[in-house]
C-alpha cells in the first residue's frame, strides 16, 4: 500500500524543483543578456549612458528598464567593389578603367563602445550599421584619389600597383581612425579597360615581356658562356693534373722499381749493388737526397733498398737463388754418385761372400736342404732299378746328388 506522506513529499520536491527552474529561467530572461561569438557587446545605462568597456562573447547582467546591451560585429567586414559596383577611375594618361577592389576591415579592438558613444552603432537600413556607411564613404574618397595616380600601364606593373595599394591602406586607416575602424589591406583584384585599349595594353605587355625574355636569353647566353669557359678551364686543369700525377707516378714507380743508381751498359745482376758500394760519401749523400725528393720521404729514411730498387733486388735474389740451387744440385749429384758407388761396392762384397759360403760343404748342404724341402712324391711310386733297390733308399748317394757331388 502506498504511503500518503511519501507521495506528498515527492509532490513538494517536484513543485520546488519546478519553481527553481521557472525562477532561473525568469532571472535569465530578465537579468541576463547574451553576446554571441563573433560579436562585441556594448552596455547602455539609462542613468550614465554608455559604459566605457567592450563586452566579450557570453552572458552579461542586464537590469530591465535600466540597462540595454547592443551587439556589434567583431569579425572582419568587407567593402567589395566588383561587377556593377566596380570603381570607375580616370588614370593619369586620361583613360577610364574599371577596378575591382576588396577591403577587409573591422572595429578596433576595445573601441566598440566609442562607436556606440558616437551614435554610429545604429542600423540605418538593409541591415547596415551607420559606421559601415562612413567606412564606405572614406574608402571611396581614398581609392579614387590614390588609384588616379596610376597610369594605364601601371595597373599591370605589380610593384607600382602594390605601392599604390599600400599608400591607399595608410590613407584609409588615417580616415577610419575617427570612426574607430581599421582596414587590414587594400586588394586590387582586377582592372578593365575598353576593348580597344585592352588590345593595345596586351601588345604593350607582350612587347615588355619580349624585352624581358630577350634580356633573360642574353643573361642565359652569358652564363652559358661562363659555364663553358669554366668547364673548359676545369678540363684543362684536370688534364694538367692527370699528366702531372702520371709523371709523378711514373717517377715513383721507376724510383721504386729501378732505383737511383746508373749502371750504364752493365745489366748483370748485382751491378747496382757494386755501383753503390763503389760510391764515395759525397756521391752517396747526393744520391740519397735525390731519392728522398723523388720518393717524398725524409733522407734519414732512405736505405740501400730504396737506392737499389725492387727490380735490382729481385734480380740479385733470382741470381743468388739460381746460383745456390746449381751448387746444391752439383753437391747432391756428387754425393748421390758416391753413395751409389759405396752401395755397389758393399753389394758386390755381399754377393761374393754369399757365393763363397754357398760353395762350401755346409753351403751345399744348406742348398740341398732347401731343395729337398721343395720336392714332393706321388702317392704311388713305381721304381725301376737294375739291382732292385730304389734310388730314394740310397740316401747317401741321393744326398750327394743334391749337394752336387
Amino acid at each position: 500500500m502506498t504511503n500518503p506522506n511519501r507521495l506528498r513529499g515527492v509532490a513538494r520536491l517536484s513543485a520546488g524543483y519546478l519553481a527553481f527552474v521557472l525562477i532561473a529561467f525568469g532571472f535569465r530572461a530578465c537579468f541576463l543578456d547574451r553576446v554571441n561569438v563573433g560579436e562585441t557587446g556594448v552596455r547602455f545605462s539609462a542613468l550614465s549612458g554608455v559604459y566605457a568597456e567592450d563586452l566579450e562573447p557570453g552572458y552579461h547582467y542586464e537590469i530591465p528598464g535600466l540597462h540595454q546591451i547592443y551587439s556589434l560585429p567583431s569579425r572582419y567586414l568587407f567593402l567589395n567593389y566588383a561587377g556593377g559596383d566596380a570603381l570607375t577611375v580616370r588614370t593619369k594618361d586620361n583613360n577610364t578603367v574599371q577596378v575591382d577592389v576588396s577591403i577587409p576591415y573591422r572595429i578596433v579592438q576595445g573601441q566598440a563602445w566609442e562607436i556606440a558613444e558616437d551614435g554610429n552603432h545604429v542600423l540605418v537600413g538593409d541591415g547596415v550599421y551607420r559606421f559601415e556607411r562612413f567606412a564606405k564613404r572614406a574608402a571611396d574618397d581614398v581609392l579614387l584619389a590614390e588609384l588616379a595616380k596610376l597610369s594605364s600601364v601601371h595597373f599591370y606593373n605589380t610593384e607600382k600597383r602594390l605601392g599604390v595599394a599600400g599608400n591607399a591602406l595608410r590613407q584609409l586607416n588615417e580616415e577610419l581612425a575617427q570612426y574607430h575602424l581599421e582596414a587590414d589591406s587594400v586588394l586590387i583584384r582586377q582592372a578593365y579597360f575598353r576593348k580597344e585599349y585592352e588590345q593595345q595594353l596586351a601588345q604593350i605587355q607582350l612587347n615588355e615581356q619580349t624585352k624581358l625574355l630577350d634580356a633573360a636569353k642574353g643573361d642565359v647566353a652569358k652564363e652559358q658562356q661562363r659555364l663553358d669557359n669554366y668547364n673548359q678551364g676545369t678540363a684543362a686543369r684536370v688534364a694538367a693534373k692527370e699528366q702531372d700525377w702520371a709523371r709523378r707516378i711514373a717517377d715513383l714507380e721507376r724510383a721504386y722499381m729501378v732505383g737511383s743508381i746508373d749502371v750504364g751498359e752493365d745489366q748483370t745482376p748485382g751491378a747496382a749493388r757494386r755501383g753503390l758500394v763503389a760510391l764515395g760519401n759525397e756521391e752517396r749523400n747526393a744520391l740519397v737526397a735525390a731519392a728522398a725528393q723523388t720518393l717524398g720521404v725524409d733522407s734519414d729514411d732512405i736505405t740501400d733498398a730504396h737506392l737499389l730498387g725492387i727490380k735490382n733486388v729481385q734480380a740479385e735474389t733470382i741470381e743468388y737463388k739460381d746460383r745456390v740451387y746449381a751448387e746444391a744440385d752439383g753437391v747432391a749429384a756428387r754425393l748421390a754418385a758416391q753413395g751409389d758407388a759405396k752401395v755397389a761396392e758393399v753389394q758386390g762384397a755381399y754377393e761374393r761372400r754369399i757365393n763363397e759360403l754357398l760353395n762350401s760343404p755346409g753351403g751345399r748342404a744348406y742348398v740341398a736342404y732347401n731343395a729337398a724341402a721343395n720336392i714332393s712324391f706321388a702317392d704311388t711310386l713305381t721304381f725301376q732299378s737294375r739291382d732292385g733297390v730304389p734310388v730314394v733308399y740310397r740316401l747317401r748317394e741321393f744326398a750327394r746328388q743334391f749337394m752336387g757331388q
